[in-house]
């Protein structure tokens, strides 16, 4: 199977012709229309999921679609068009696209639906399904050939990259400042490089890019960061495909089980926050988890963890820089300048990196915070559904036995436990020293 990211020279017509740059022009389209549709009300341009069911007020699943029917057609549209556009320029066959897309596209609404029942919704999301479902088709009666044009992991997931990037606003690190800059960027890069020393060197992995795929993950924030760090690192799908399961997995447990402990031995809700912000890989895990002990946990579990994803682009360059210039030359490959780098740096960063700049000091500072909220409550939507899509895909491009080459004798799974440790203990023993009040005064939050 191939990497995640393939090298090649630059030239002006990849702008047009490239996977990297059309996840960024369609990134930027729906930010665009977003907007202009927050801003006029010229047209509807909010996107529909399955609604919550298995409850009082929606007691049957099927009850789930009962009036968004239209919206939900609106998403499929959008998104097709969209999609296919790029595929165009890309040079693809656009008649098998679009022939696939929509079954890709009803696997993906399924995940929804599932994740929306009222019993396990706050336990087991949409990317947990979404993978599931894509693993069961391919392991079972295996993907379709006429399906795998639709098949495109990477396409799905570097747009959505994108319109996040948005999400990701400067604003928050203000809010919480040298506190959380403490507990966010201190902590992450001390736990990246303990886990890929202790995968390289302890566990003596073959597959680097797995180690710094499952490290990243650990450290900054679960999937989103091993997809940039798997583009940077020019990962093999199956690596992506096992860290994802481990932390989907592993963000489970540690929702449930950490907000016992805080309770149980008498934390602070602020140094509780902080500690489930800094360690739960998955940001709408670590706000359930913090608002189970009380707003301001959840509060500030929120802020550590946005702050954290601000890492991202940061990361994904410095995992790039480090390696083609170092893994890849130790292991034989040919010296490598600035040229080189940027030709291996994964281009759909940049986009995330301008989408956050433009909305954190244009947007924000010309629109006001909440006009700001309201065109992000608009691409957000469209953004989960490129995840929920790119997951689908992950599945159906996995198999198990693929997947079972890769364990290595449990050593992913050592490194993951051993890591994740590590940055529990880490993240807690920083988190008391600023946010205790013994050391440093404790810092105010409006709730």
């Amino acid at each position: 199977m191939s990497d995640v990211v393939t090298s090649s020279k630059f030239k002006w017509s990849d702008l047009v012709s490239k996977e990297d740059w059309w996840a960024i022009w369609l990134g930027f389209i729906i930010l665009l229309l977003s907007t202009i549709s927050k801003l006029t009300g010229a047209f509807p341009f909010k996107t529909a999921k399955p609604v919550t069911w298995g409850n009082e007020k929606v007691p049957s699943i099927f009850g789930s679609f009962d009036g968004i029917l239209p919206g939900l057609i609106l998403t499929f549209v959008v998104l097709a068009v969209l999609f296919t556009i790029g595929k165009k320029f890309m040079g693809a066959d656009v008649g098998k696209f679009i022939t696939g897309f929509p079954v890709v596209f009803i696997l993906a609404t399924l995940a929804y639906l599932f994740a929306a029942n009222a019993g396990i919704k706050n336990y087991l999301g949409y990317a947990f399904w979404a993978l599931g479902i894509g693993l069961l088709v391919s392991n079972t009666v295996r993907t379709p050939e006429w399906l795998k044009p639709a098949v495109n992991t990477e396409y799905y997931i570097k747009t959505g990259l994108v319109i996040f990037g948005a999400e990701v606003l400067f604003s928050n690190v203000v809010k919480f400042g040298l506190y959380g800059l403490g507990i966010a960027w201190f902590v992450t890069p001390i736990v990246v490089i303990f886990m890929w020393y202790y995968g390289t060197r302890i566990l003596k992995m073959t597959s680097k890019p797995m180690v710094i795929v499952i490290a990243t993950a650990t450290s900054v924030c679960g999937v989103s960061a091993a997809i940039a760090a798997a583009a940077a690192s020019k990962a093999k799908k199956e690596d992506l495909t096992f860290a994802i399961g481990l932390t989907l997995i592993f963000t489970v447990i540690m929702m449930v089980t950490m907000p016992f402990i805080v309770k149980a031995v008498g934390m602070s809700d602020m140094v509780g926050g902080a500690w489930m912000g800094g360690t739960i890989d998955a940001t709408g895990a670590v706000v359930l988890a913090g608002e189970t002990l009380g707003p301001l946990a959840g509060q500030v579990a929120a802020l550590v963890k946005m702050i954290q994803n601000v890492l991202i682009g940061v990361i994904a360059f410095a995992i790039a820089v480090f390696f083609a210039t170092k893994v890849d030359k130790a292991e034989g490959g040919p010296e490598v300048g600035a040229d080189e780098i940027w030709h291996r740096f994964p281009k759909f960063i940049l986009g995330f990196i301008a989408a956050s700049v433009i909305f954190s000091f244009i947007y924000e500072p010309g629109l006001g915070t909440e006009t700001t909220k309201g065109v992000l409550s608009l691409s957000k939507g469209f953004r989960g559904w490129c995840f929920c899509l790119a997951f689908t895909c992950i599945g159906l491009e996995s198999n198990f036995k693929d997947m079972a080459e890769l364990v290595q004798g449990g050593k992913p799974l050592w490194l993951y436990i051993v890591g994740q440790s590590f940055n529990l203990v880490l993240t807690l023993l920083v988190a008391w020293l600023l946010l205790s009040g013994i050391i440093f005064p404790i810092p105010t939050l409006t709730v």
